[in-house]
């Protein structure tokens, strides 16, 4: 079952079926239209309790979601008026998505020991898949 939730220019999208906890899902999609531009610098978010009835969730999952959110530096919450989106902290999100391209090199290259594939070989399969991008 897929729950669907249109917020500004995007959609929030729960799976019962993911492998990622619900609040994971939400934090993942929010993350993603902010680092996208699809949620801009100082818009508003839906309440907690708003997106918890929307979403037909507790708010104490989507109270987890933009605290991590907030703690991450990608929204705020002021007190009497609700979350925003704050500016993108560029260095943090380049910082972040360098980590996860290290992590899936090193799987490649650990899949590439199983098969006793040479760097030379690692080294053009991935300059062939840069060409071709």
């Amino acid at each position: 079952m897929h729950v669907i939730l249109y917020i500004y220019d995007m959609d929030i999208v729960l799976s019962n079926v993911s492998q990622a906890p619900i609040y994971e899902q939400i934090k993942a999609q929010i993350r993603t239209a902010i680092i996208s531009d699809k949620l801009l610098e100082g818009e508003m978010l839906p309440s907690i309790r708003q997106l918890a009835q929307d979403l037909k969730i507790s708010v104490i999952t989507t109270t987890r979601a933009y605290s991590d959110l907030e703690a991450e530096g990608f929204i705020t919450t002021v007190p009497g008026k609700g979350c925003f989106v704050l500016p993108k902290n560029r260095e943090y999100i380049r910082e972040k998505k360098l980590k996860a391209i290290e992590e899936r090199f090193v799987e490649a290259i650990v899949d590439a020991r199983l098969i006793n594939l040479s760097d030379g070989e690692v080294v053009q399969m991935l300059k062939l898949l840069l060409a071709n991008d």
